[in-house]
């Protein structure tokens, strides 16, 4: 795409004010870019957050570990402070799952994928049991089933079904939506955001189940026979929840329909899961490259990811991907001997997955009290944030959150990675992850716009592994952030707090 295209989007003022800041020079940007692609890490460091720290829910047993290795990790990188730093507690509480095992026994046999879903309990044991398929659309429906359901497997109604779809599987973003995406969306009205209208049955249908006490709970989530990661409603010194495990629609589908033929289904079933003490608490994975200058030393570049996953696969997508391109771009600045002005830190976030505890806790403990309405130190201090987790795809521009006064920044500090294909500066808002927490404080924080590939299809589900990795994707996106962030660590301007906030 050429650029004059954007610029027009984005208003020729705009585009005229890009001479007002300044960018590192065109050799800092080739030695970024030779380290990245000729002398990177990306296959290493990719297989290690993924194979080797396995999956990582928040506050599980395995999940503690990754803090612990990822740590390590940042000093065998050079990188300075390297810690677990407090962020919150956690109302869940850890939890585990040590074993699973679901299989369809009558009319015929089939062993099912299957995740339970986090927080949930366990059977008792090896258990086999009649299917009975909750056919509700009403609470007045649940009473037909009151009494009936302590000694059965209960199949919750079909949400779900599956249609064939015409579209690749995995996509790049065409040029024409990117050009879309560079025109200023503010004139239009705002949708109304959509809340589920079944919520009150669902949470109706849960508390009747929780009462009932069947067996375990099935219900679909998840295509391509693949099942979902997803979590009950629990708090820690709750009553241990009924085990509820997620089925692929497929399966759900098959007995749902089998039973609703009149035909009888029986399941067999074993599955384990222990839960870890009430205390729990929430970390963020920090380190940083100091700044040197006296006067600008203490303001902060933050780059980050979330480091939690969910439980069924490796998180890779979901976001290891983009722990492994902030540790990646930290590395290249490393190994460069770069020596910033302004302090570069990477910030893992914990608990991203259930209402981002990670950042939150960050953001109350260093940059501002909600509480008392007030600013902390670091609100003053806080330079950039750059935020990944939309999957592996290439980053083709950054979604600047009605921020006109960042455009000039980024408008200069592109230039020399355009050829990337990184071309298009959005004044759109993206939500749904950590850099939303310092945005709703007016501070300058930004989420990557990125190539979709089969992201859609594979995260939070058990197909969230290595192989959802585009290598070469995740060099250009290291490179991309190792270049905004030195840029904005040495730059004399700062990119402004929104007016009138926090």
């Amino acid at each position: 795409m050429k650029p004059s295209f954007i610029c027009a989007g984005l208003g020729l003022m705009v585009c005229l004010s890009t001479a007002a800041q300044t960018r590192q020079s065109d050799e800092m940007a080739y030695r970024i870019k030779q380290e990245a692609f000729g002398n990177q890490k990306i296959v290493e460091l990719s297989q290690w957050f993924t194979d080797f720290l396995g999956p990582r829910l928040a506050e599980s047993e395995n999940g503690r570990r990754a803090e612990v290795l990822v740590k390590e990790k940042m000093t065998e990188f050079g990188l300075s402070n390297a810690r677990q730093e407090y962020a919150s507690g956690f109302p869940k509480g850890g939890w585990d799952n040590r074993k699973t095992y679901v299989a369809m026994t009558e009319p015929y046999y089939t062993a099912f994928a299957a995740t339970p879903k986090a927080w949930s309990g366990s059977t008792q044991g090896f258990v086999k049991a009649d299917v009975v398929y909750l056919d509700v659309n009403t609470e007045a429906d649940l009473e037909k089933y009151r009494g009936k359901l302590s000694d059965k497997v209960v199949l919750l109604p079909v949400s779900q079904t599956y249609t064939l779809r015409f579209s690749p599987l995995a996509s790049r973003l065409t040029e024409e939506e990117l050009d879309e995406l560079a025109q200023d969306p503010r004139p239009a009205p705002r949708r109304a955001r959509y809340r589920g209208g079944d919520y009150t049955l669902r949470s109706a249908v849960a508390r009747f189940l929780q009462t009932e006490k069947p067996l375990a709970v099935m219900a679909g989530d998840g295509t391509f026979n693949v099942p979902g990661s997803r979590s009950v409603n629990y708090k820690a010194g709750d009553p241990e929840p009924v085990p509820e495990i997620t089925l692929p629609i497929e399966d759900h589908g098959r007995m749902a329909r089998l039973i609703q033929m009149n035909v009888p289904v029986k399941m067999e079933l074993e599955v384990s899961n222990t839960f870890s003490p009430a205390d729990t608490i929430v970390n963020n994975v920090i380190a940083e490259i100091p700044g040197t200058d006296p006067k600008l030393k203490n303001e902060v570049v933050l780059i980050g990811a979330h480091l939690d996953s969910w439980h069924g696969g490796t998180g890779a997508a979901d976001n290891a991907s983009g722990c492994i391109v902030m540790m990646e771009a930290m590395r290249i600045l490393k190994e460069l001997g770069v020596q910033p002005r302004r302090t570069i830190r990477i910030a893992l976030w914990g608990a991203e997955e259930h209402g981002l505890y990670g950042s939150r806790g960050y953001a109350g403990r260093f940059l501002y009290n909600r509480k008392d309405k007030k600013k902390e130190a670091g609100y003053d201090n806080f330079a950039l944030y750059l935020n990944m987790d939309n999957g592996s795809g290439r980053f083709r521009g950054i979604y600047l959150e009605e921020n006109d006064m960042a455009v000039p920044f980024f408008r200069t500090w592109m230039q020399p990675f355009e050829t990337l294909g990184f071309t298009t500066l959005s004044l759109r808002r993206t939500g749904s992850t950590d850099h939303a927490t310092f945005n709703a404080l007016g501070l300058p924080a930004y989420q990557f716009i990125q190539d979709e590939l089969e992201y859609g299809r594979t995260y939070h589900t058990l197909m969230d592994t290595y192989e959802r990795l585009s290598i070469e994707d995740l060099r250009v996106n290291a490179a991309l952030v190792a270049w905004f962030a030195l840029n904005a660590a040495q730059d004399n301007a700062r990119i402004p707090v929104k007016p009138g906030m926090p």
